[in-house]
């Protein structure tokens, strides 16, 4: 019975409430995770349409690249957005105060974890409109949308395990944007969002890319969409690494914060 008392209290109405708030009154995440994606879908599809006849490779095409700019979402929203905020929390000693509260590291992390993701629900429906309104998204099967979503979420978990880990390291909130912000940016150019493509790419370039899960999803998601034949085994390798590497640098950060609230 006490065990799951403790379980319970993992996640609290007024907590999830109070961090929901702290993330939809951060403006990088409207600015980075709602409009830059929306606005570089549009901009990127119609700039398509006008080089290309009507047809099914059209369609394709900007298929793949809706797929692709949505990877946006969590590298900002999660990412950068919650890096940041977490190094301003850093900054003002606001974890101290919550544990001197009896409010545990983990606790914390549950509900700040699940309002992050609550608001990239609402961040991809918006999406997912504009997409439909503004490009001419191909039907996915359903298994293509489950793999989506399923690749979607594994990303976010990782980038909040990522994002928790440098902001706890730095603890300065300039510092911290601006590593995340590069790290945003390396993300996009060698996951193939700013034009230039994989194979276009120099051979250094593209073994960092491999290792990379958003250049899978930028470059091969369109055939996973349509539910068509896909090797995952690259996927899930990049996958794999960088969730080992997460996994590690939160494993440490928990550690040193533990030792230092204590």
């Amino acid at each position: 019975m006490q065990n799951n008392s403790k379980k319970k209290r993992l996640i609290s109405g007024q907590m999830l409430l109070f961090e929901f708030r702290n993330v939809i009154g951060n403006p990088y995440v409207h600015i980075f995770g709602v409009g830059m994606p929306v606005l570089m879908m549009i901009i990127i599809t119609r700039a398509v349409a006008g080089e290309m006849p009507e047809g099914p490779i059209l369609s394709a095409a900007m298929t793949s690249i809706f797929l692709g700019i949505g990877a946006l979402i969590p590298m900002a929203t999660i990412f950068m957005g919650y890096g940041v905020s977490h190094a301003q929390e850093l900054e003002k000693g606001i974890p101290q105060r919550l544990e001197l509260f009896g409010i545990k590291i983990s606790v914390t992390l549950c509900n700040r974890i699940l309002s992050e993701m609550l608001f990239m629900i609402i961040a991809f429906v918006i999406y997912f409109a504009a997409g439909y309104g503004f490009a001419e998204v191909e039907p996915p099967t359903v298994s293509g949308v489950i793999l989506y979503l399923l690749c979607i979420l594994v990303l976010s978990m990782i980038l909040f395990c990522l994002a928790h880990a440098i902001s706890s390291l730095i603890k300065k909130f300039g510092a911290t944007y601006c590593v995340t912000m590069i790290l945003y940016f390396v993300q996009m150019i060698l996951g193939g969002m700013m034009g230039i493509s994989y194979d276009n790419m120099p051979s250094p370039m593209q073994a960092v890319a491999k290792l990379l899960p958003v250049t899978y999803i930028n470059r091969d998601f369109g055939t996973v969409w349509k539910g068509e034949h896909y090797n995952f085994g690259p996927m899930v390798q990049s996958y794999l690494l960088m969730g080992a590497a997460a996994g590690i640098l939160l494993f440490v950060t928990l550690r040193k914060e533990r030792r230092e609230l204590h």
